[in-house]
Order: structure tokens, then C-alpha cells, then sequence
């Protein structure tokens, strides 16, 4: 399994870029966000939906499917893209963010992560190795290293310790592959210390990995010393294979990152915003729930062609959120990953033609930053 990464087009005015990830099952152009499929699903809408809106590639969590419905039970069922029904690409992540974040249900060492699940207290353990074997059976695409995520704020001695660990795991996962090393990304920690980011991606970049990310980032820091982390980390990472900064986030913060040459994104914001009755618009974002929409004719977004804002008025879907009516949380999906599909395919569009500059300031004036 490999991945290859070529670079197109770049803005004369930041370092952002078009390029192209290619695997044995597809490829997809970047920049690109990635729809968070946590439990083999993006809740709420059907994988062609996914399709008809432009993404090709969707993320998993190997946490999640470890303890549901376990690897075995996915790789018997023929592998994730055909238990999912998605024919595109598929990214799973290690599984660390989620046990580093049950700080009180783990305990961590250099061997493994020991933790209880949070669906029955029942004891675990997460090797790197046992990462890699559980994606492996899985099937993704791209792989993510265990890594140790330290949220914010945190003594220096611990994200000491977690880019050393993090680095030790690196080299035992690329050890532990059985099927190649060639669809493994890792992962640069370091928190909010720019000494010890760079001592993470120099360890980091040193390992053949054919891909690297930006972990330990939107951990509780706020948003100015989050892009103030970005700018910093992404340089630090080679320029020929794509960047993926992990957990982010506003379309602001995205088309940021973008602009300082990252590539690759997931979050959980546009689809969790949906289900909770705020969807991001052209004109800044609009949350239904407020008493002005309820006799409101108009679609959520005017200039959207998504089924929604082409179905549906602000009255209609302020009324399907009240009830708690699961359409009004599938329309809302559905139209906030076509926001942030569309977002990424007009940066791809403006680093070719030379106005991204513009397209940035477009969406700090549109109040989505």
C-alpha cells in the first residue's frame, strides 16, 4: 500500500497549494477537508450524498471500531469501505486523541496505553503495534500513528515526555506494519512549546513516512495560539509529502492553515454544528433555533445549490430542529459538509488563478473565521 503526494499549482502570496494524494484504491486533490465518519458513518447522510458533494476520502476511528463492532467482526464483513458502503478513500486515525482525552479511565506508559471504555468500564489495552493491527484489519487507506496528545494547558515536562513517547511509537509502528509503511502517516506533537515542535518534526520527518500530521492542536489552547502553533509547525514539515493538520476546524482556521501550506483536514464541527442547529453560511454562521427564523421563507443560504438550501426555508428547519425531527439534523448536515466541500474546492480554485489572498479576506469579512 502506498501513498504518493505531487504538488501542482501554488499562490504567489502564502504558501498554500494544490496537490494531489494518490493511493492503490483513488486519489483526491488538495487542499480537502475530510468528513468525520466516527463509527463507520457521517451521521446523517448516505456515503453518495458524501459523493455528490466532492469528497472523495472520509475519516474512521479506530477507538471507536476497535470497542464497535470490533475489527474482526469489519474484516469479515469484507473490510470498511464495503461494511460502510463507501467506495471512495478512507483515513483512520490511531485512536490516541480519544484515549488521551479520558485522562481519569487511562494510564499511560512507554509500552501501551491502558484504559477503560467508556461504553462499559471493561479494561483495554493500545499498543502502537496493536493500532496498526487493528487499521490493517480494517483496511483504511492512510494510517495515523499512535501518538500522545497533551491537551492544554500542560506542564512542559509532560509534552516532554509525550514527544518522546510519541517518537518511540513512531518507530514501532513502522516496525508493527505488515502490509506496508507506505500508507502510514506520522504524527508531530510538541504543544504550544516551539522548541520542542521542533524537536518533534526533526524526530518525526527523520522516519519514512510518506505523509505527516499536526497533532496536539484545538486541545483547550484558543485560537490565536492555535494558528500561532500552525504557522509555526507547518514549515517544519517537508514540502513534498502532505501536511495534515488533525482536529481543525472553523472554515477560517482552515483556509489559515491552508495558507501556511497544510493540506490535509478533519473536524467534527460541521456535522456536530448541525446536529445542534447551526449551520455555517456565506453570510457568517446562522443558528435556527432563534425566535426571528421561525417565519422565515427564506433557504438557509441564498447562494448554496445544496439540497437544503434548495428545499427548505429557515422556518421549516427551525420547526424540524425544535421537534427534534431527525431531518432537520440530516438537511443541516448536509448542508454544512457542502460548505466546507465547496470552501475547500474554491481555495483549490483561487491557488490556481492567484486570488486566494482574496478568498481569505472573503471569509474574515463573511464572519466564519
Amino acid at each position: 500500500m502506498t501513498v504518493r503526494f505531487t504538488v501542482g499549482a501554488q499562490d504567489g502570496g502564502s504558501q498554500a497549494r494544490v496537490g494531489e494524494i494518490a493511493t492503490e484504491r483513488g486519489s483526491f486533490r488538495t487542499p480537502a477537508f475530510l468528513p468525520v465518519g466516527t463509527a463507520a458513518t457521517v451521521k446523517g447522510v448516505w456515503p453518495g450524498q458524501l459523493r455528490d458533494m466532492g469528497y472523495d476520502c472520509i475519516l474512521g476511528n479506530t477507538y471507536h471500531l476497535y470497542l464497535r463492532p470490533g475489527p474482526a467482526r469489519v474484516r469479515g464483513l469484507g473490510g470498511l469501505h464495503r461494511f460502510m458502503g463507501w467506495d471512495g478513500l478512507i483515513l483512520t486515525d490511531s485512536g490516541g486523541f480519544q484515549v488521551f482525552s479520558m485522562s481519569a479511565l487511562r494510564k499511560v506508559s512507554d509500552e501501551a496505553v491502558t484504559f477503560r471504555s467508556h461504553i462499559d468500564g471493561s479494561l483495554h489495552t493500545l499498543s502502537p503495534e496493536r493500532a496498526v493491527e487493528i487499521q490493517e484489519a480494517l483496511g483504511s487507506d492512510i494510517r495515523m500513528v499512535l501518538d500522545e496528545c497533551v491537551g492544554y494547558p500542560a506542564d512542559r515536562k509532560d509534552v516532554e515526555d509525550a514527544v518522546r513517547r510519541t517518537t518511540l511509537w513512531a518507530r514501532r509502528s513502522l516496525a508493527a506494519a505488515t502490509l506496508s509503511a507506505g500508507g502510514m502517516f506520522g504524527i508531530v506533537q510538541g504543544g504550544m512549546h516551539p522548541d520542542l515542535r521542533r524537536r518533534s518534526a526533526e524526530e518525526i520527518c527523520s522516519l519514512p513516512f510518506p505523509g505527516f500530521a499536526i497533532g496536539g492542536v484545538s486541545v483547550g489552547e484558543g485560537k490565536d495560539l492555535l494558528r500561532e502553533t500552525v504557522s509555526l509547525a507547518a514549515p517544519m514539515l517537508p514540502g513534498d509529502r502532505p501536511r495534515y493538520l488533525m482536529g481543525v476546524g472553523t472554515p477560517g482556521d482552515l483556509l489559515f492553515a491552508v495558507s501556511m501550506g497544510v493540506d490535509l483536514f478533519d473536524c467534527v464541527l460541521p456535522t456536530r454544528n448541525a446536529r445542534n442547529g447551526m449551520m455555517f453560511t456565506s453570510s457568517g454562521p446562522l443558528a435556527i433555533k432563534q425566535a426571528r427564523y421561525a417565519d422565515d421563507p427564506l433557504p438557509p443560504d441564498g447562494r448554496c445549490p445544496c439540497t437544503t438550501c434548495r428545499s427548505f426555508s429557515r422556518g421549516y428547519l427551525r420547526h424540524l430542529y425544535l421537534q427534534r425531527e431527525m431531518l432537520g439534523s440530516m438537511a443541516m448536515t448536509v448542508h454544512n459538509l457542502h460548505f466546507y466541500a465547496d470552501l475547500m474546492r474554491r481555495a483549490r480554485e483561487a491557488i490556481s488563478h492567484g486570488y486566494f489572498v482574496e478568498l481569505v479576506k472573503e471569509s474574515a469579512v463573511s464572519g466564519n473565521d
